[in-house]
């Protein structure tokens, strides 16, 4: 009984482990993008603090890559909202 069990059931428990080797290259997928957002923001603030951008344009950026950030963090979350702190 427990070998038919076995049989029957093989196709859906490797179904289950591609399921899964696919959420966690999404979410390393993520990852990265919330390191290149992380580290577009410091590249923002280093401009800024250049005088390469005005305060008007690092405010625009800045609010794009925020606005981005949360976005990560929500699907990272998987409950559709930002992490609190």
């Amino acid at each position: 009984m427990f070998l038919l069990d076995d049989i029957l059931l093989a196709p859906l428990k490797g179904l289950t482990a591609v399921c899964r080797q696919v959420q966690e290259a999404a979410r390393q997928e993520l990852e990265n993008q919330q390191k290149a957002v992380m580290a577009a923001l410091t590249e923002l603030h280093r401009r800024l603090e250049a005088g390469q951008i005005d305060d008007s344009q690092f405010d625009a950026q800045e609010t794009r890559l925020l606005e981005q950030l949360e976005r990560i963090e929500a699907a990272l979350n998987g409950d559709g909202s930002p992490e609190e702190s």
